[in-house]
């Protein structure tokens, strides 16, 4: 089974372009152009990020250029007003930056990309120093990993732990990513905790539980899974 990834770092690309604070308006719009790319980090001398400068943020200097300054509705909007007049990317950068750490799980480099409606996320180490970057599509390619990797891992992680006395009954089956595990337990107490645990691994898209206790037999009652 191959690593799984789990921490941003293990998605993230490297290296990565940036700017410095002083960098001109046409530089920064070459630099994304010239590394297809719509943001970019502004970094201290010391390499720690200060900021991020975005096509959204260069795109203002456009939409005002024929726009009347005077109008209510615009002078609402004054820092966008600012940024129209801004020539470099410590004027122009989104600031402070919103970064996520590159030990960062998977998870929750999503839930800051959503609360934040960000496209990308500067990477940093302990110290906030710059290591690459993270984009919406970086944090989908688990869900390129194939059905039988899937498939093994859930069987490593999930079945051996949790049904070590009844795992040759439980069954694991993944289709487009979707695992069903299915079969029969001797401790249905547990079957919620190995759907929780295959929701876990990477990947997954969902999740379909046919587990089942055994059935009584005659002249006795099955004994409890031994747990780990």
């Amino acid at each position: 089974m191959r690593h799984t990834p789990r921490v941003v770092a293990d998605v993230m690309t490297n290296p990565v372009v940036a700017v410095a604070p002083s960098a001109g308006f046409k530089e920064i719009v070459e630099t994304l152009r010239q590394w297809r790319v719509s943001a970019v980090p502004v970094l201290e001398g010391d390499g720690r990020v200060t900021g991020v400068v975005s096509e959204a943020d260069l795109l203002g200097k456009e939409e005002f250029r024929d726009a009347d300054p005077s109008r209510l509705e615009q002078m609402r909007r004054l820092d966008d007003l600012r940024k129209a007049g801004a020539v470099t990317a410590g004027e122009l950068m989104s600031a402070p930056a919103v970064t996520v750490r590159e030990d960062a799980t998977l998870a929750q480099a999503a839930r800051t990309m959503a609360r934040g409606r960000l496209k990308r996320l500067p990477v940093v180490d302990a110290s906030g120093m710059l290591r690459g970057i993270v984009s919406r599509s970086d944090l989908l390619k688990v869900f390129l990993r194939s059905d039988d990797d899937l498939a093994e891992e859930v069987r490593a992680e999930v079945v051996e732990p949790l049904f070590r006395v009844s795992r040759e009954n439980v069954r694991v089956a993944v289709t487009n990513g979707v695992v069903t595990l299915s079969g029969t337990v001797l401790d249905t107490a547990l079957v919620p905790a190995a759907v929780r645990l295959a929701w876990a691994v990477e990947g997954v898209v969902d999740v379909e539980c046919d587990l089942v206790g055994p059935r009584a037999e005659a002249g006795g009652i099955a004994s409890p899974e031994v747990r780990p």
